[in-house]
């Protein structure tokens, strides 16, 4: 965090007590999101039977992240951001009780299901920018790596949490019940956000005629800038590149582990838990080691050393003989323990780096450049793996995610990415007039 006055040092540490408290009110709304995912991907299982069905819901959860990401980045930097977490927690919680009432009803229906997915979908993407964007503003530089931490390790955490939380919830209370949760969880999440004060990042504005306003860009013109911004980046561009080639070469991996544990190891739910879970605590313990270790001065190189890491992990599931479960086990853990160190510094050095007034803009495109690839790997990847086994993706995944973190060390634009982005900044200055949004 930034400070330009005699009370900077004083401010700079008291951060936590106004950033935890909205921390975990975010924390309750996630598991109260997760637990109603879980309860309706159920209640579609139950009522339709029907995998095309699941399928789509999926899709619809993914396609805002790629059509609205990009929009809700720009308006993100335009607008309050405090505002943009409650408005966006108030609307999710608002879509769950018109779900209550049509469930109560008797008139609720499959499209219901996924109107409101994808409305959640897409506010979650208001809300995650605005969060992510918001985090650089409260917490000092030489935190991010470890608060990062702690966002790998809170999500790791749920992954492991909320399906048997809405497994059990579920046999005890009626759907509306659990739907009910998410409510109050929101309610949870609001709170601190209408009494923590969240700082707002000072917007460049275009020039105007003499003794006129100065001239606002469009929202359109606002995402043009965010992508000169990128483009003038070099080694960010190629971490959204890299990104995307990991996602899809990962993503896959996951969709088709069922058919990985039936097909060559022979097993049922239970095996496919057991690696579930695995992921789960490896993302846990990762998320702890870096969020009290910090990472490497370098967080590239540590970012790094994670994309080699989760290669190293996927490559051993591929590898593993029918007989060596185990090993499967071994591998699922430690590629979850490097998925934070892969994930939470390159986070934190974006952070760190991008000017605040462009953060929306950057994180949407991070997340709807890795988003856009998953639909895309799964279409190929089903082929492949019917033609040349399941086991085949595993190993050329992991060793192409592998090679990818390996050529990074070779690649000035991405080792050097926290030194390089002054171009960027260059690419969308349009005056040297600065002026603060409004509260």
């Amino acid at each position: 965090m930034t400070v330009s006055d005699s009370n900077g040092q004083a401010r700079a540490s008291r951060w936590a007590a106004p950033f935890f408290a909205i921390w975990i009110g975010q924390a309750f709304s996630l598991l109260g999101s997760m637990v109603v995912q879980f309860a309706l991907v159920w209640w579609l299982t139950q009522t339709t039977g029907s995998a095309t069905v699941l399928a789509t819901a999926a899709l619809a959860g993914i396609l805002p992240q790629v059509v609205v990401g990009p929009f809700a980045g720009a308006l993100v930097d335009r607008w309050n951001r405090r505002l943009v977490m409650i408005g966006a927690d108030t609307l999710i919680a608002l879509s769950t009780l018109a779900l209550i009432a049509l469930y109560l009803l008797g008139q609720m229906q499959v499209w219901h299901i996924y109107a409101v997915m994808f409305l959640r979908s897409a506010l979650g993407g208001f809300h995650w920018t605005a969060m992510q964007a918001s985090t650089s503003l409260m917490v000092p530089k030489a935190q991010l790596a470890r608060v990062a931490g702690l966002n790998q390790t809170l999500h790791g955490a749920m992954n492991i949490i909320a399906p048997p939380l809405g497994a059990l919830l579920l046999s005890i209370l009626p759907l509306h019940g659990v739907l009910a949760i998410d409510v109050f969880t929101a309610f949870i999440a609001v709170a601190p956000l209408c009494f923590v004060a969240i700082p707002q990042p000072v917007h460049k504005l275009g020039a105007a005629a003499e003794g006129a306003a100065p001239a606002r860009p469009s929202v359109l013109g606002d995402l043009r800038a965010g992508l000169r911004y990128v483009a003038a980046w070099p080694g960010l561009l190629a971490i959204i590149i890299m990104a995307m080639a990991l996602n899809f070469i990962i993503n896959p991996a996951f969709s088709l582990m069922p058919l990985l544990v039936t097909k060559h190891f022979g097993g049922g739910a239970l095996q496919l838990g057991w690696l579930e879970s695995a992921w789960g605590v490896g993302v846990v313990a990762g998320g702890l080691t870096l969020s009290a270790w910090g990472g490497f001065r370098r967080r590239v190189v540590t970012s790094m050393m994670g994309v080699i890491g989760m290669g190293a992990g996927t490559l051993a599931i591929g590898l593993a003989p029918a007989s060596a479960f185990t090993l499967a086990l071994a591998g699922m853990f430690f590629g979850g323990f490097m998925n934070p160190m892969a994930n939470g510094p390159l986070f934190a050095t974006l952070q760190s780096t991008v000017a605040p007034e462009m953060q929306g803009r950057v994180m949407s495109l991070v997340g709807s450049g890795a988003a856009v690839m998953m639909p895309l790997s799964l279409f190929i990847a089903g082929p492949v793996a019917d033609a040349l086994g399941v086991r085949v993706w595993y190993i050329i995944g992991g060793l192409a995610c592998a090679a990818i973190g390996l050529a990074a060390f070779a690649m000035p634009a991405i080792m050097n990415v926290d030194q390089n982005h002054r171009g960027a900044q260059a690419a969308v200055e349009v005056s040297a007039a600065v002026v603060p949004l409004a509260e």
